[in-house]
């Protein structure tokens, strides 16, 4: 086991005036489990490949312990990567692609075969061992993946995407397969996914990025409850935090045609524009004079629950506030019916606010309870 260091590495390709990785500073504890996420293009592979010595590092450097493996070969780096298409050679059979990695290491026949044993043990996969990878479904092949990684015994894992080719019940199955295999083997694990909820269900930490800089980095439940910028609070969660234009007045925050009491202290001047945050959950059904006034455009029922996407009426003219789409989690009972007139009304202290220039959050004099 290691940890694991990012010390303001850049990395600039050729022909691109913009860094892909703009000055990443990051720290992995031993034993952790981080998952660096964000949408395509955001650097995260590119970071996780500069880890792993496949891309280069422009500037600043890397450590694994006490050690700076820039300029390390990757087989001198004491790591173990799995990869998003699983990579295994389609000759060989499971044990033979598990093993490979030692062979070539010149490690002990009857070593490997022990390994190979139980590494597959470990992932179920005693009764394939003799089977090539046509002859396996993805959830297997991924698994064998896995195993290749476990026998090197590595002092980090390196995952880039690897469910991603998986359907989406393989997908919720095997993630949770990934987390317990990690908890159980204690090795420091740097994974790499665009999908937020993948993110959140299994990083003991979790790292946002957006366009080549870190945007955040912390515990799935801070990211969710305190969001540095609107960026990140619309990124995390499903479905996503509701952003909506807002204005602030004498005694509150005005939202489409609807003025809000501002249940703490909201630090800007009344006029000031900016962006209003709320999530489904914290939003509610309200009574004929209370809340935000809008109109059902869909509604999704999914048993234990309901989705009620909604319009909420703008007042461009008075306010130059433009109507805005919202999703509101409601019991599937008080669901209202398409087409619907409603008010939303958000519960007390639900409300967080981000400048509208720049998307930083705007703090309340309230503190945010530290959930960690």
């Amino acid at each position: 086991m290691a940890t694991v260091t990012f010390d303001q590495i850049t990395r600039v390709y050729p022909k691109s005036s913009t860094p892909a990785v703009d000055r990443l500073s990051l720290e992995i504890n031993d034993g952790e489990f981080l998952v660096l996420v964000g949408p395509s293009g955001c650097g995260k592979t590119t970071s996780l490949r500069m880890l792993a010595g496949l891309e280069h590092v422009d500037e600043g450097t890397i450590w694994i312990d006490d050690r700076d493996v820039v300029k390390l070969a990757p087989r001198d780096r004491d790591i173990a990567m799995v990869f998003q298409n699983y990579a295994l050679y389609p000759h060989m059979n499971v044990a033979q692609n598990m093993g490979f990695a030692l062979r070539l290491a010149k490690v002990a026949k009857r070593e490997i075969e022990q390994r190979v044993l139980d590494a597959a043990k470990i992932l179920d996969l005693q009764d394939y061992l003799d089977r090539k990878p046509r002859q396996l479904s993805g959830g297997q092949r991924q698994r064998v993946a896995m195993g290749r990684a476990i026998v090197r015994e590595p002092r980090v894992f390196l995952m880039d995407e690897p469910l991603s080719n998986l359907d989406a019940k393989l997908r919720v199955a095997t993630r949770a397969e990934i987390a317990a295999l990690q908890q159980r083997l204690g090795v420091t694990t740097v994974y790499v996914t665009h999908d937020q909820v993948e993110a959140m269900t299994m990083g003991d930490r979790v790292a946002v990025m957006k366009d080549g800089v870190l945007q955040q980095c912390d515990t799935p439940r801070v990211l969710y409850d305190d969001p540095v910028n609107a960026f990140v609070a619309g990124f995390i969660g499903s479905p996503p935090m509701n952003l909506v234009q807002g204005v602030v007045t004498e005694d509150g925050v005005r939202v489409g045609t609807a003025s809000l009491a501002a249940t703490h202290g909201l630090r800007a001047q009344p006029g000031h524009q900016l962006t209003v945050g709320l999530r489904p959950e914290s939003l509610e059904l309200g009574g004929a004079d209370g809340g935000i006034p809008a109109i059902v455009s869909l509604v999704e029922e999914l048993g234990a629950e309901a989705f009620v996407h909604a319009k909420i009426d703008g007042d461009e003219a008075a306010t130059g506030l433009t109507s805005a789409a919202v999703i509101a989690r409601v019991e599937p009972r008080l669901a209202p019916a398409k087409g619907e007139r409603i008010r939303l009304r958000p519960k007390p202290g639900a409300m967080l606010f981000f400048d509208a220039a720049t998307g930083e959050r705007i703090r309340t004099a309230a503190r945010v309870p530290d959930r960690r």
